[in-house]
């Protein structure tokens, strides 16, 4: 049986995560507020934000930048996209 949490960031009870999926207490709260497709919102925008602004998740300035980008996405008001973006035509 799976987990149901209260998604913060669709505002609507959702399957929860499996797994704490940051560390530290981040990474706990993501897990205790957030669902799995909200997660998976966060994971394809983390992408975009990796790729765009040529980001290496080993650097610990790039990971605290995403840092705060997840929690300003999963729990403020959305995270920015990056100067210059342009969303692939589809």
């Amino acid at each position: 049986m799976s987990r149901t949490v209260f998604c913060l960031k669709t505002q609507a009870e959702a399957e929860g995560l499996a797994f704490v999926p940051w560390p530290g207490p981040l990474g706990k709260r993501v897990f205790e507020n957030i669902g799995r497709e909200a997660w998976q919102q966060w994971l394809a925008h983390q992408t975009m934000l990796i790729n765009e602004n040529r980001l290496s998740p080993m650097d610990p300035k790039h990971r605290a930048f995403l840092e705060a980008e997840m929690e300003k996405f999963l729990f403020g008001d959305g995270a920015e996209k990056p100067a210059g973006y342009v969303p692939p035509a589809g």
